[in-house]
């Protein structure tokens, strides 16, 4: 009896290698082929056993053999997919916030794919919890290692994460290049322990005190007050995925997309554009740079977990100066946390797409031409009331994929057969001569007023950059972009328009470095946070994940975080932007000690 139960237990165990590794083989096989997504073959045998230690975990809850193969498939299946259409959308793997943040997939479809989303989110679940035998010793000794796990990467995650990185590496300017070296279930791993050890980790006040002497050496502010700034009406446009597509050289377009004012109005600016800290999605994270004044340097979405204090941000500080503050944006309300945030930086009001007549509706995104007039609607006698308006508007037509309802027909052919440039393209036919519409009614009601529009980040048109890389603009992968691509990457048309002074030519500026501009243009030389990231470089500096741009004029250098190959005069700029990223954190998610040394926001 002893001889025939070793026996099956070592069947057993050869089922579950076997399936792990059948597993394994079809899931990484169809990453490379259907997405070009792969863990380095180097890496396979220690990228399994890791797979193999999980499954065995999984296997040791189970009822019996069927139930662990079904909801073990399941599981595995949902993370590389996902995985891989991240990666091929926005050029980075699936990181620990991504499965916060997910319920924001659910508000993008309410069509068959909404159904599809949540059968791959719900089956693997009710598989895990279903197979699961609660009445076997061995089931509790698998959940006790995985709780005991947990708890040692609750209490010690820097250590975890530094063993980790040791061991396995860390390119923080290079995420694909991490999954690739490191496979789903150790990059998992490694970057909830950082995400963790980044939560703990709250500046204290020495460490705010240097940032702000690195910042601004022997030069700190006394509050100002400006009680007889202009306080002149501002509209704040965020256009989404807005940018030239006649940069696709090689590519024949039927007419220009942008229509002819818009490009004329641009030329008086000087063609101005934004330097931006993302690619293809999370535009949150524009909204934080263009609201907050501070940039994004980690690949997740900011407003997702990390804006955990009231901040005064710009709405705030005009708020503070007499300003009602609005937000609208024609979209879930809770999408990207957005209910909560916009109320800790100081909006007074956030209209979202319920507030909004969806007469327009393109798929679920409501065309922008609906927006801006339901907007002047709702400002109406605002625009002349006694209080300034700060109006912030935030489109959503022109989100991925492109969709059209009928009253915009394609007008544009493309050369290529490149479909989703196409869908582009025309819906910038229509985005631009909407938004020059609205301008020109803004104008007319509005002639005094500070008007700022700009793309939030560049258009996906196809896996792995593609749309970009048959053109030279950039390479298949992040880790291979040169200084200039990283810069192309990010730069979006920017206008902005003093009243009646006109269109401002205002060059090109990261993001983050836009609110100053606004308070400059009003006159408000007050003691605002968004003055605090002004660095004292001659050249513009671009903080992105794990690396910062050094551009002058037409330069544009590469500082890597940790990287020996950086130039000799990366280690002059690093320290500026590791200095943005402690009062960062302190803002928003630490004692906020730099409001009480700078006396900002009072």
């Amino acid at each position: 009896m002893k001889n025939i139960l070793t026996a099956k237990s070592l069947y057993t165990l050869l089922a579950v290698v076997a399936w792990t590794l059948l597993v394994y083989v079809v899931l990484e096989g169809t990453g490379r082929m259907l997405f070009s997504v792969e863990v380095l073959p180097r890496f396979w045998i220690r990228d399994f056993f890791a797979h193999l230690v999980f499954s065995g975990l999984i296997f040791l809850m189970a009822r019996n053999f069927t139930v662990y193969a079904i909801a073990y498939l399941l599981l595995m299946t949902l993370l590389h997919i996902s995985n891989n259409l991240k990666m091929v959308v926005l050029g980075s793997p699936i990181m620990p916030d991504d499965f916060i943040s997910v319920r924001n997939m659910f508000m993008l479809f309410n069509d068959w794919k909404l159904w599809l989303m949540v059968l791959m989110l719900v089956l693997p679940l009710i598989a895990l919890l279903s197979m699961v035998h609660w009445k076997k010793l061995r089931s509790w000794v698998s959940l006790s290692l995985i709780g005991l796990c947990t708890v040692v990467l609750l209490n010690w995650p820097g250590q975890i994460s530094g063993a980790l990185d040791r061991q396995f590496g860390d390119w923080i300017w290079n995420q694909p290049g991490n999954y690739r070296q490191r496979g789903l279930i150790i990059h998992l791993i490694q970057e909830a322990a950082r995400n963790i050890s980044r939560a703990n980790d709250v500046p204290d006040a020495q460490s705010v005190e240097q940032a702000l002497e690195t910042l601004m050496p022997g030069d700190r502010a006394e509050p100002v007050t400006t009680a007889g700034f202009d306080r002149r009406n501002v509209h704040l446009i965020l256009l989404e995925s807005f940018w030239d597509p006649m940069l696709l050289q090689g590519v024949e377009f039927s007419r220009d997309p942008l229509s002819r004012e818009f490009r004329e109005l641009w030329a008086q600016t000087g063609n101005a554009t934004i330097l931006s800290p993302i690619f293809g999605g999370y535009t949150a994270n524009a909204e934080f740079e263009i609201l907050c004044g501070f940039p994004v340097t980690v690949d997740t979405v900011f407003f997702e977990g990390w804006v955990r204090q009231d901040t005064p941000c710009l709405p705030a500080h005009l708020r503070s100066q007499g300003y009602s503050t609005f937000a609208s944006h024609p979209n879930s309300p809770a999408f990207w946390n957005r209910v909560n945030v916009y109320r800790r930086i100081g909006f007074d009001t956030y209209w979202a797409l319920p507030d909004f007549e969806q007469d327009d509706m393109n798929r679920n995104f409501l065309g922008d031409s609906s927006l801006y007039r339901q907007m002047l609607e709702k400002l109406d006698t605002r625009l002349t009331g006694e209080a300034p308006v700060f109006d912030y508007i935030v489109t959503i037509f022109g989100h991925l994929n492109y969709p059209f309802n009928s009253s915009r027909p394609k007008l544009i052919e493309v050369s290529g057969d490149n479909g989703m440039l196409e869908d582009y393209v025309n819906q910038m036919y229509y985005k631009s001569r909407e938004l020059m519409t609205f301008l020109a009614q803004l104008r007319q009601r509005d002639p005094d007023s500070l008007i700022v529009m700009f793309g939030d980040h560049l258009p996906f048109l196809g896996p792995n950059f593609g749309g970009y890389t048959e053109h030279g603009l950039l390479e298949s992968a992040r880790g291979s972009f040169t200084g200039q691509m990283f810069r192309t990457s990010t730069r979006t048309p920017l206008i902005v328009i003093d009243g009646k002074n006109g269109p401002v030519a205002s060059g090109e500026l990261p993001l983050f470095r836009v609110p100053e501009l606004i308070l400059d243009l009003l006159g408000d030389s007050s003691n605002s946070i968004v003055r605090l990231s002004k660095l004292p470089a001659a050249e513009t500096i671009r903080p992105l994940p794990g690396l910062h741009l050094r551009i002058s004029d037409e330069n544009t250098s590469v500082c890597k975080k940790n990287d020996p190959g950086n130039a000799q005069s990366c280690a002059r700029t690093a320290p500026l932007v590791d200095a943005l990223d402690v009062l960062t954190y302190d803002l928003f998610n630490g004692r906020q000690h730099t409001l009480k040394l700078t006396g900002a926001g009072n």
